[in-house]
């Protein structure tokens, strides 16, 4: 299976990350990067750069204001006085009242860093609007490949992206690269796209893009959200809105939970993507739901990730792996070799 890579992603440097009240080393280091691609190469797999497919495809998912807001964050940043190296928001303001979300380019830009920025673990340094971007381009690559092939492609993508909502940042993620990946498919061609999620937190910024959208199905098992991020969406519930209603599933799992339970509900899913009968998949691929994730709540093993990867490869269809998660631990690379062989092994193309 060629693996997408592209060098760019890697100037992306966070340090900050608040959590529980404690300033921490962000987890979502370059060096998670380093370690998916060595075991990638390792294991056989052909790595090959993105080309540049420019900025449209983004800006068909991303709204305008905020893609300015993420080229153009860091400089305004320093131009304030007794600045920190990153932006980082010290307001965050409820989108619920009180907003100013029509003039929201009017803020300076200390506000809109709060506009635009959920949390405490997505800071913006110098580099960080580049590698968002090439990862998104390593998305792209990736999109195209499967869409002239009809085969199976991994992008590894990072900063990840499915935190990330059209106009807000969160959760270590800027750009949505799964999100651009299903609307590049859909804008050339491809009727219908299934989003499956199996990252270990909810991917609050995909289903908020597509929440009222009959064209592209999104399905997520995750780590129960009450008291794990993104904690304001990923219930079971939520099952979409409007034209949306009913295209949306998630599949919550209480923490601790392990590979029986993780492919039960992988069976659920891919049983509701078979309803649907898309033209092709998205895989937002989070390794964070291994045993051993220092951010895990779920206890999948390295096997298990390879049985994972076999029951959705046997959908056959046309397929985008997408990096998410998966932080520092000796079994991150073990577990993506097993997700791509188990992949390989299971898919058969229609």
């Amino acid at each position: 299976m060629d693996v997408i890579f592209a060098d760019q992603q890697l100037g992306h440097h966070p340090e900050a990350f608040i959590a529980r009240g404690r300033v921490a080393t962000n987890p979502e280091r370059a060096e998670r990067a380093g370690r998916l691609l060595m075991a990638a190469a390792g294991a056989g797999h052909h790595v090959v750069a993105p080309a540049n497919h420019g900025p449209a495809a983004i800006a068909a998912v991303h709204d305008a204001g905020y893609l300015e807001f993420l080229h153009t964050a860091h400089g305004r940043w320093m131009e304030l006085p007794n600045a920190g190296a990153e932006v980082q928001p010290n307001v965050h303001p409820s989108r619920r009242t009180g907003n100013r979300a029509a003039g929201a380019r009017a803020l300076g830009i200390v506000g809109l860093a709060g506009h635009y920025i959920a949390d405490t673990g997505t800071p913006i340094g110098p580099a960080t609007y580049h590698a968002a971007y090439w990862s998104a381009q390593t998305a792209l690559e990736a999109a195209e490949r499967v869409r002239a092939s009809g085969s199976a492609a991994y992008a590894l993508c990072r900063p990840p992206g499915h935190h990330a909502y059209a106009d807000l940042a969160g959760g270590f993620c800027f750009l949505n690269n799964a999100a651009i990946a299903a609307q590049y498919l859909r804008e050339r061609g491809a009727p219908r796209v299934a989003i499956l999620d199996v990252d270990v937190h909810h991917g609050n910024g995909t289903q908020g893009i597509f929440y009222g959208r009959d064209d592209v199905f999104y399905a997520s098992i995750h780590a129960d959200p009450t008291s794990y991020y993104p904690f304001y969406a990923g219930y079971a519930d939520e099952r979409g809105d409007g034209a949306g209603y009913g295209y949306n599933l998630n599949l919550p799992l209480a923490h601790g939970s392990g590979d029986s339970e993780m492919l039960a509900a992988l069976d659920n899913a891919l049983a509701a993507i078979g309803r649907f009968t898309p033209s092709h998949i998205v895989v937002s691929l989070g390794l964070d739901a291994s045993e051993h994730d220092p951010l895990g709540a779920l206890k999948v093993t390295t096997d298990g990730f390879g049985a994972m990867a076999k029951r959705i490869a046997s959908l056959g269809l046309p397929s985008v792996l997408v990096q998410e998660g998966g932080y520092l631990s000796e079994a991150l690379g073990g577990n993506l070799v097993s997700f791509l062989a188990g992949f390989e092994a299971g898919f058969k193309p229609r």
